[in-house]
């Protein structure tokens, strides 16, 4: 009598399970968000030093929009939003693939990488604020929040 070894199959449905157990469900999420290409990347909500609303002051107080595709997106009429309804609606730019543009709350002049709000007050609360990155149908590409607690800045990746 022949006996099978059942080896072969369970080596395929352990091949086949294996990329499914190697995220977790959060992992996942994180990943596939990123996947979709931009994303809120870095953000420093608490200036540092004392806040003066120095227009120094209110640049060292920024949002970086991260660009991680192969290609390039125009972001006329995206919008970032804080959770008071602050907006800032960006005007013609096409951010490069693989590039980060930043968004500085003071006054400036605009340059490749990096854009200026002209506010004259900070935008990001520093005991907890909500960031979203918003398209220009209105739908929610991406959102990042924090809490009050220390350094004053928060990584979204």
């Amino acid at each position: 009598m022949r006996i099978r070894s059942a080896a072969p199959a369970v080596l395929a449905a352990a091949a086949l399970a294996a990329p499914l157990l190697a995220a977790s469900p959060a992992t996942a999420a994180v990943t596939a968000r990123h996947q979709g290409g931009l994303h809120l990347g870095y953000i420093q909500f608490d200036s540092p030093g004392r806040d003066s609303r120095s227009n120094s002051s209110l640049n060292a107080e920024w949002v970086n929009i991260h660009n991680n595709t192969g290609s390039g997106i125009q972001l006329k009429g995206y919008k970032l939003k804080d959770n008071t309804g602050y907006t800032y609606t960006f005007g013609s730019y096409k951010i490069g693939a693989g590039k980060t543009v930043k968004v500085r709350t003071g006054k400036g002049t605009n340059a490749s990488g990096v854009r200026y709000w002209g506010r004259g007050s900070y935008v990001w609360n520093n005991t907890g604020d909500k960031a979203r990155l918003i398209k220009p149908s209105g739908s929610l590409k991406d959102s990042c929040s924090w809490g009050s607690s220390p350094p004053g800045s928060k990584s979204c990746h």
